[in-house]
């Protein structure tokens, strides 16, 4: 596991980064394939690549720049110490080939990678990161629903892999009864090791038993059954049970290497991955059909549903599932107020390895804003529910300005040797300015702006400017391929006024830009928090 004193690079700038790519490996679902989670988010194209990343990362210095090409390192460039350690892009591919079968091909021949959001970029946490995201949705839908409170409801999901394995524990933290479906019995086996899943049951009546005790008492519990959900879900409306919850995060948006439809085992599911792609895709396509359309019935009568941003609703329409989109995604369902204010989930990893440090800045952050109500309940939350991964991190959804301001304290914290080491700083990709994503972020604009791709690339773009330590552009999302394009930032806190000076402007303008993207989609949070902080956009019609 990375961490420790010792340096093996030439500074601390690239010696985080060199952390972060070993972390994200120490909490990847296969590392050995260097893949970190949905079946294909791979840290590096491959191993000849990773090495040379790693030896390039060791013995670069602080002036010169490292760029990565689809998780390949293709040169080394003498830039300036202001300039960006490392600048990558992964799985962008050009619009009239950005198809599935055109990057499955690609990725054969060695020539391309998908990065997924945080795993190509290194700033991938463990299912924390995702928990916090899915505990945010799941609390929104309380105040909306249910008088703010999930107590004696019932969530139904499915998916315990890298992103939905956070599922189980964000269900029971939020205090409902959850019922996870996954066709794989070691991904149930893994998450019930690791505290985030309570019960296994044996079969649906059993689990279903253990769901409605539950219920009835009022009691937080989670429970795994293994079984495809393309099954589960149609047999469960069969029985006129309606869930209060219901949603979705199995691997939808890769109907070859991520979906595993009904009536398949999982060892023919991997023979034909290698020898028949085509017929498991259109296998996969057409198992989603009465997966989606059990969760429209459920939703006709009065759950509440949603798209957790795995693409399904999209496979279900090409499907034939013509009304799939009355399901809504969550982003503009519930989490669009917090983004147009560039409330968003941010994430800080303690280089030294030592759970002190994250704990101690948990002291801060509490300290700075004691008024913030999402991040005062994360925080004691986290600190009982959620175990450290890898490097000890943290996250919390922070917006414009309050992100420079805890970053800013924290170096100064690292200066004053009130922490063990360095702290890098970062977000995930589903941030305001950082993603458009017709099908999850950027759905149903107010302005129908939802296809434009300029706002990422912008944001990459000005945090070049802004000094960051690692800018990366990302594209992919279903079938890997051209669904989305996304923007991820990296900045490390190692206690120098130049580290402050990177934090103060690559944060404080990416946040900016989200913004000002929001603002001129017309968003009157925007335009509140514009005034409010005095923001700079322009308000050009």
């Amino acid at each position: 596991m990375p961490g420790g004193p010792e340096l093996r690079a030439k500074g601390w700038r690239q010696e985080s980064l060199l952390r972060l790519l070993e972390n994200v490996l120490s909490v990847g679902e296969d590392p050995e394939n260097l893949v970190v989670y949905a079946a294909l988010g791979k840290a590096a194209r491959n191993w000849a690549s990773h090495e040379k990343i790693v030896e390039t990362l060791k013995t670069m210095d602080e002036d010169q720049t490292l760029l990565i090409q689809s998780g390949k390192p293709i040169g080394l460039l003498k830039t300036h110490a202001k300039a960006p350690l490392v600048i990558m892009a992964n799985c962008n591919l050009v619009g009239q080939w950005a198809r599935a079968e055109v990057f499955y091909e690609l990725e054969r021949k060695g020539l391309i990678c998908w990065g997924g959001l945080t795993a190509g970029a290194w700033q991938y946490i463990g299912s924390q990161g995702v928990i916090q995201g899915t505990y945010e949705i799941f609390m929104r839908i309380a105040e909306k629903r249910f008088s703010g409170s999930l107590a004696g409801r019932f969530i139904l999901t499915a998916g315990l892999g890298g992103m939905g394995g956070a599922q189980p524990l964000a269900g029971r933290m939020a205090e409902a009864a959850i019922l996870v479906v996954d066709v794989d019995p070691e991904r149930a086996r893994k998450r019930r090791e690791i505290g985030y899943l309570e019960e296994i049951a044996p079969d649906l009546d059993t689990a279903l038993a253990m769901i409605d005790a539950a219920v009835r008492d009022k009691r937080a519990l989670s429970v795994g059954l293994v079984g495809n959900a393309a099954d589960i879900y149609p047999e469960i409306a069969r029985r006129g049970i309606v869930p209060d919850i219901v949603t979705d995060q199995t691997s939808a948006h890769d109907l070859v290497y991520g979906y595993v439809p009904r009536g398949y085992t999982l060892e023919e599911v991997r023979a034909l991955r290698k020898t028949n792609p085509t017929e498991l895709m259109a296998a996969s396509r057409a198992s989603i059909v009465p997966h989606v359309e059990a969760m429209l019935e459920f939703q006709r009568r009065g759950a509440e549903v949603f798209d957790n941003g795995n693409l399904i609703r999209t496979q279900a329409r090409e499907g034939g599932v013509a009304n799939a989109f009355d399901i809504p995604i969550f982003t503009e369902a519930y989490l669009r107020p917090l983004f147009a204010r560039a409330i968003g989930p941010f994430r800080w990893m303690a280089q030294s390895g030592n759970p002190d440090d994250i704990r101690r800045i948990d002291d801060r952050l509490l300290q700075m804003f004691p008024d913030n109500r999402i991040v005062t309940n994360w925080i004691g939350l986290a600190r009982c529910h959620i175990p450290f991964e890898g490097l000890p991190a943290r996250i919390a959804w922070l917006g414009h300005g309050e992100r420079t301001q805890l970053a800013l304290a924290v170096n100064d914290m690292v200066a004053k040797g009130e922490l063990s080491a360095p702290v890098t700083f970062s977000r995930d990709h589903l941030d305001a300015g950082a993603m458009a994503h017709p099908n999850i972020m950027t759905e149903r604009m107010k302005d129908g702006s939802d296809a434009i791709a300029d706002w990422p690339l912008l944001d990459a773009m000005l945090l070049c400017s802004s000094m960051a330590d690692l800018v990366v552009v990302h594209s992919g999302g279903g079938g890997y391929a051209g669904y989305m394009t996304s923007a991820g930032v990296t900045v490390v806190a190692d206690g120098t006024q130049a580290a402050a000076e990177r934090l103060s402007h690559a944060l404080t303008n990416d946040t900016a830009l989200g913004v000002m993207r929001y603002a001129d989609a017309g968003y009157e949070e925007s335009f509140e928090e514009v005034e409010r902080k005095g923001i700079g956009y322009l308000g050009v019609k």
